[in-house]
């Protein structure tokens, strides 16, 4: 029986647009083709997770898929499911992907999601109709399925039983271990079909529709992805899966400093993190020139840098390894230290460049997840998005530093000079510092108009996900005395209405934006 996918449809096709090395499009049942790009999602060879092939869904010249699509007759749906069963059963070892119908515009797709097998690595027959079959080991190389060849084979076959270890089972735990209310919360922040039946579901069904469980029907496990997003003390099962912050207030080289430990699920605990060090470190500067109207506002250090920098610590570190990571922060820089260092497939001079790009991933699902959830974008973009967001911002340069052993991985971010008391001589300017406003919260004062529900301010704002609204915006807009309740003695009153204090509104007319 077709399966429903743990995404949003809409998204597979409208924002990961083009045909790529996770996606491939057809407008119709072909088998000898399609087994063989089944054949090298299964394969994964760098290790992105696997892959999509929607069928009925045409494309043009580009790559890109055509709206309305195709589609599928209702014949055509029964010809798939019935031919596919026996076709998948040629690919060694026997791998099956899971098979949804979707429906588009009115159109009707078949929707092949193929995660990385955990038997790799898998040969697929050249031509599945041929009456005398050759086997051969496929891979994916941008928008194709190529044979792989050569040295290219040799690598994939020194992948065989290598299963990253964020796929793999964890024996130590059970699949009640897995919390379903944390795996429904993540199903609706991403709009994935899978919500609408998922409250009917078992914990153990739920999570093989999710690929976090599996295992024979008679023995499942789950796996250690799972236990990491979907389980309220991971770190019961991964030692020092934490995050420790460390505040230097005399420089790093001074004897006091202070520090706070997070932990919990992979992306509460990242987002708290964040959120931490938005509230009380992050600080805009505005500079105000005697010889011109506009200030000149900087930040010590911009948000979009820190969050790609810690997101790709979360991202790359081993969770095999007994160490957290590291976030050191002092008035001079802000610095991120994972274990342990980048894939040997990053040269040295590419990595001080900012031009590094991995070959291979150290954890496919968790940047599935993470990507899921609009955390990161993967494919290598993490470098050059601090680099540019650093020189928007007009700091110095940010380091990324790791040894010749690759023990460990460094990104250091430097303040911004203005912000620390720099050297103004020969410039009249005006410092300005704004200590607890983030841009988070600044967005959020600039939508309140009068007393505001909850849901008004949500939806004025776009955002979709409750739990990040109240942790991101609402709670730090409170904490900075900028948003205050109507009814503080009783938060969770369903008449409780949020409206600006006259911190708030002096905030607003001190960077010249009016509520809206």
């Amino acid at each position: 029986m077709p399966e429903r996918l743990p995404i949003n449809l809409n998204d597979l096709l409208r924002q990961r647009t083009v045909e790529g090395e996770r996606i491939e499009y057809k407008t119709g049942w072909n088998p000898d083709p399609i087994i063989r790009t089944l054949c090298a999602f299964a394969n994964d060879f760098e290790n992105l997770g696997g892959g999509y092939v929607v069928i009925g869904q045409d494309c043009d010249a580009n790559g890109q898929p055509i709206f309305p699509p195709l589609g599928l007759s209702d014949h055509a749906l029964d010809k798939i499911q019935l031919e596919l069963l026996a076709a998948c059963q040629l690919i060694q070892p026997a791998y099956f992907p899971v098979l949804s119908i979707e429906e588009i515009e009115g159109r009707k797709l078949v929707i092949l999601w193929a995660p990385g097998g955990q038997n790799r690595p898998y040969k697929a027959p050249a031509a599945v109709t041929a009456k005398h079959r050759s086997l051969h080991y496929y891979i994916r190389r941008y928008s194709s399925t190529v044979e792989a060849k050569g040295e290219t084979e040799q690598e994939l076959l020194s992948l065989a039983a290598k299963v990253p270890f964020d796929d793999r089972f964890h024996l130590g735990a059970r699949v009640s271990d897995l919390s379903k209310p944390l795996m429904l919360r993540f199903l609706q922040e991403v709009g994935s079909a899978l919500a609408e039946d998922a409250e009917a579901l078992s914990v153990e069904a739920l999570g093989r529709q999710m690929n976090v469980v599996g295992g024979p029907v008679e023995s499942p496990w789950p796996k250690n992805v799972g236990l990491m997003f979907f389980n309220d003390a991971p770190e019961q099962f991964f030692p020092y899966m934490q995050i420790d912050l460390l505040w230097f207030p005399d420089g790093a080289g001074g004897d006091v400093f202070d520090e706070k430990i997070f932990k919990g699920p992979l992306a509460t605990m990242t987002r708290e993190t964040l959120g931490y060090i938005q509230r009380n470190f992050l600080h805009e500067t505005v500079i105000k020139h005697p010889d011109q109207a506009e200030a000149t506002r900087v930040w010590n250090f911009p948000f979009a840098a820190v969050e790609e920098a810690l997101v790709n610590a979360v991202y790359h570190r081993s969770y095999e390894e007994r160490e957290p990571i590291e976030v050191r922060i002092s008035r001079e820089e802000l610095v991120i230290l994972s274990f342990p260092g980048p894939d040997r497939s990053i040269r040295m001079e590419d990595l001080r460049a900012g031009r590094a790009v991995s070959r291979r991933y150290r954890n496919r699902r968790i940047g599935e997840f993470l990507k899921e959830l609009d955390l990161t974008e993967g494919r290598s973009t993490g470098i050059p998005k601090i680099l540019k967001v650093m020189a928007a911002n007009g700091s110095p340069a940010p380091l990324f530093e790791t040894d010749d052993d690759r023990i460990s991985y460094v990104v250091r971010l430097p303040a911004h000079p203005q912000t620390q008391g720099a050297d103004t001589t020969n410039r009249e300017v005006t410092m300005e510092v704004t200590m607890e406003v983030t841009m988070e919260v600044a967005a959020l004062l600039r939508v309140v108009d009068g007393e505001m529900r909850r849901q008004e301010l949500q939806a004025a704002m776009g955002l979709k996900n409750v739990e990040h609204f109240r942790r991101t915006y609402v709670l730090p807009a409170i904490a900075s005395g900028c948003l205050e309740r109507t009814l503080p003695d009783q938060p969770n009153s369903r008449l409780q209405r949020y409206r600006l204090t006259s911190k708030g509104q002096q905030w607003l007319q001190t960077h010249n934006a009016k509520p809206a």
